[in-house]
């Protein structure tokens, strides 16, 4: 193992964390991936977090088909485990912890192997790609979707914002992930041998008052009470007086009458 495959995930779980992995769906997240999808296939879900792409995955590889989800965290499997009984999906699931830099599943066990959000976060992305894919059979699929954080952007202009990134993307680096992996995912998988893979890219947008109240909240306290806020100040990035400040200012261009913010996120579409 390289010592960049000890990468910690910068985000943690914290409540602030799990409600924007909560939104998340097939059709906001993985849109790109739906049509390869078809009822009986066995599909890898990798980072599941709590599991609402998971579900949605499941939903559609039915009828016959089964979800294997896996995350490195065993607590949020817990709670993916009992969204997927909500669902009435649980049966078509099954969960386990797993490293995607060595996945402890055969060669060629699944028709889809999926990565939302997760290469930015491992210290070897192209050895995760390698594992995807020694794992999905021959004429299979590996699809993967991360943000770029470089990419986004926002109006009004709002300093404190720019502060916001800077400092995310320099203690995400400290951590040994990559933020601005959505324009790598080509160039990564490439490099972890695949030779027919399609790229992509969309967005999500949150421009809508009730959305725009949720996506500065959620960052905000981010900011000041995550995994990420004890990293920032643990390793020197910053202190709990930045932090505040950051968080007032997710708060004040929220409160903005045009607010608008755009997330780009990097697509791949791997044949195996």
């Amino acid at each position: 193992m390289s010592p960049n495959e000890k990468a910690v995930y910068t985000h943690g779980h914290h409540e602030s964390v799990l409600r924007s992995h909560r939104w998340r769906t097939a059709a906001n997240s993985a849109a790109y991936l739906i049509g390869e999808l078809r009822p009986g296939m066995s599909v890898l879900d990798v980072g599941c977090g709590p599991g609402t792409i998971t579900a949605d995955l499941a939903e559609l590889v039915a009828p016959g088909g089964h979800v294997t989800a896996v995350d490195a965290a065993r607590d949020v499997l817990e709670q993916a485990s009992a969204y997927a009984k909500e669902r009435g999906v649980d049966g078509a699931v099954s969960f386990a912890t797993a490293d995607v830099h060595a996945l402890d599943f055969p060669d060629d066990s699944f028709d889809v192997v999926h990565a939302h959000q997760v290469l930015q976060h491992v210290g070897d992305p192209v050895q995760a790609l390698r594992e995807m894919r020694r794992v999905c059979r021959p004429g299979g699929v590996v699809a993967a979707r991360d943000a770029d954080y470089a990419g986004m952007t926002w109006y009004p202009a709002e300093p404190g914002l720019e502060e916001w990134l800077g400092l995310y993307r320099r203690v995400a680096r400290a951590n040994g992930g990559e933020p601005d992996a959505g324009r790598r995912l080509l160039a990564w998988a490439r490099a972890a041998g695949f030779t027919d893979v399609a790229s992509s890219a969309t967005a999500w947008c949150f421009a809508e008052p009730e959305e725009v109240t949720w996506w500065s909240g959620l960052w905000a306290d981010r900011t000041t009470a995550s995994s990420y806020a004890a990293i920032a100040t643990g390793g020197g990035h910053a202190t709990p007086a930045d932090l505040a400040a950051i968080a007032e200012s997710w708060h004040r261009w929220a409160a903005a009458p045009d607010a608008w913010f755009s997330v780009l996120n990097g697509e791949i579409l791997c044949r195996a």
